[in-house]
């Protein structure tokens, strides 16, 4: 039997999509945690196969998981038909630096190969290669993305490319890791292609921890929030 704790606030379609998805799969239990503490409980707790946020906030539990690991990275798993990557980082104060970066990049790569993909990254920038001296700003983010994409390609054996801002490049060429320039352009990425454009997301699978712990967004619907169940339950079965 599959344990599985989801987190329940104001968007009650997560009771819904847990619902649906108990009718498919006979081997799952799922519990309910109305609080952060429970959720990060569950977390803890080796008795239980995966966590997924659901519709709690987002900022206190990863507050409590920050004091308990010094390693912790995030990113949203895209997944649809024809499109499937990780985009990270989309925790508005993630990816600062650019050994958060680096350490996001490697997560990444490891967690696909544990799934028998080939990671394919694409580092992006706040500006084209030539737009470089328009600002200090996007001369500074071109910068860091080129000594990202060097840093990548010495610590790892994944293949790299750096897209600049051609993030419509990256999508093209098949590219299963996107790596923002930081996490607030990471978010409005996210926000733009999940909850306006209705691209679906399994979620954001958080590394670093010792269990599985898919972060939604409190604003998903019933499809998303099922098919973040079925990413966990998928995960607990690796």
């Amino acid at each position: 039997m599959i344990k599985i704790t989801v987190g329940i606030g104001k968007n009650k379609d997560i009771i819904q999509a847990c619902e649906i998805f108990k009718q498919e799969k006979d081997d799952v239990e799922i519990e309910l945690a109305d609080n952060d503490n429970d959720l990060v409980n569950a977390i803890l707790n080796e008795k239980v196969d995966a966590v997924i946020r659901g519709s709690l906030p987002a900022s206190s539990v990863m507050k409590q998981l920050n004091a308990k690991f010094s390693d912790i990275s995030r990113a949203t798993y895209v997944n649809g038909n024809n499109v499937e990557f990780l985009l990270t980082p989309v925790g508005i104060d993630e990816g600062t630096t650019l050994e958060d970066k680096l350490k996001i990049a490697i997560h990444c790569g490891e967690f696909l190969k544990k799934q028998s993909k080939k990671p394919k990254i694409a580092v992006m920038a706040s500006g084209r290669k030539g737009d470089y001296g328009r600002s200090e700003e996007i001369s500074q983010s071109i910068d860091e993305s080129e000594m990202l994409t060097d840093l990548i390609r010495k610590n790892s054996d994944f293949e790299v490319k750096n897209h600049y801002i051609l993030i419509e490049k990256a999508i093209k060429d098949k590219c299963n890791v996107i790596i923002a320039p930081d996490g607030i352009i990471g978010n409005i990425i996210f926000r733009t292609l999940v909850l306006v454009n209705s691209w679906p997301s399994c979620g954001a699978v958080t590394f670093g921890i010792n269990s599985i712990y898919i972060d939604t967004s409190r604003d998903q619907n019933t499809n998303g929030y099922l098919r973040s169940l079925k990413l966990a339950y998928k995960l607990a079965n690796i």
